[in-house]
C-alpha cells in the first residue's frame, strides 16, 4: 500500500472505529486495562513536554502549532498557559471533540484554534512545531517528507515524539499482527532514532532535549531540536 493510501486508511480509521476507541482512551472514564496503559503513557508525553516549554519561561504568548492534535490533549494545556497554539489532525470529529473540550477556555482567552487538515497541507510560521504520536503512521520515505516540512514551519524550535525501531517492540508488533478481526487499527510504523536524529539535523536543526515513556504496550521516543 502506498502513502497516498495509508493517508486515506488514518483519516478513514480515526473519523469511524478509531474516533470512539480513542477518544475513550485519551478522556477520563472507564476503560480497560490495555488502554488505561496508553493513556497513562502518552500522558507522560505530553506531561514531559509541558515541563520542557514551562521551564524555558516564555511559554506566554508563544506560537505553538500542535501537528495531529487529537482531541486536543497538549493543545488545551498549552492555551490555558497562554501560549498562542494552532492544533490540526486529519480528522475531522477529532477536531470536533477538540473544540467541544476547549470550549471555556476559548470563550475566555480566544488563542487556540482547531483545523481539520493534514501535516502535508500545514503552512505558516511558528516559534515551536509539536508532533506527538503522528510518525507511527509513516513509512520510512513519507517520514523524512514530513519531517522536511514540518521544520520548515519552525521558527526556533521542533518536538517529535516516535515508536523507537527495537527488537523488542518489532516481537510485539509481529505478535499484534496476528490477531485479526476488529482489534487491528492502522499500520505501525517504527524508526530508528538514528535515522530521525539525522533527518532532523539535515533540516537545520540540533537536538537539544530527549526523553523516553516506556509502558507495557505504550512506547515513545521524545526529541526536542532547535535551529541552529
Amino acid at each position: 500500500m502506498n502513502a497516498a493510501d495509508d493517508k486515506t486508511v488514518v483519516r478513514e480509521y480515526f473519523n469511524a472505529t478509531g474516533f470512539d476507541r480513542w477518544r475513550r482512551i485519551y478522556g477520563e472514564g472507564e476503560v480497560n486495562k490495555v488502554q488505561l496503559d496508553i493513556r497513562q503513557g502518552h500522558q507522560r508525553t505530553i506531561d514531559t513536554v509541558i515541563g520542557w516549554l514551562k521551564a524555558d519561561g516564555n511559554l506566554r504568548g508563544l506560537s505553538v502549532c500542535d501537528a495531529g492534535c487529537g482531541v486536543g490533549s497538549l493543545s488545551i494545556p498549552l492555551a490555558e498557559a497562554g501560549a498562542i497554539v494552532y492544533g490540526s489532525d486529519i480528522s475531522e470529529k477529532m477536531v470536533q471533540e477538540a473544540y467541544q473540550k476547549s470550549g471555556p477556555i476559548f470563550s475566555k482567552i480566544n488563542n487556540i484554534t482547531f483545523v481539520a487538515q493534514d501535516l502535508e497541507s500545514l503552512s505558516g510560521r511558528y516559534h515551536t512545531v509539536i508532533c506527538l504520536d503522528v510518525l507511527i503512521h509513516y513509512p520510512q520515505d513519507k517520514a523524512a517528507e514530513m519531517i522536511a516540512h514540518l521544520c520548515g514551519l519552525a521558527e526556533s524550535r521542533l518536538i517529535l515524539s516516535f515508536a523507537p525501531k527495537t527488537v523488542a517492540l518489532t516481537v510485539l508488533k509481529k505478535i499484534g499482527e496476528l490477531f485479526p478481526g476488529p482489534s487491528k487499527t492502522t499500520r505501525a510504523y517504527q524508526h530508528r532514532e538514528a535515522d530521525i536524529i539525522q533527518m532532523i539535523e539535515s533540516n537545520g536543526f540540533t537536538i537539544k532535549r530527549q526523553a523516553m515513556t516506556s509502558t507495557r504496550f505504550y512506547y515513545s521516543r521524545l526529541l526536542e531540536a532547535t535551529r541552529r
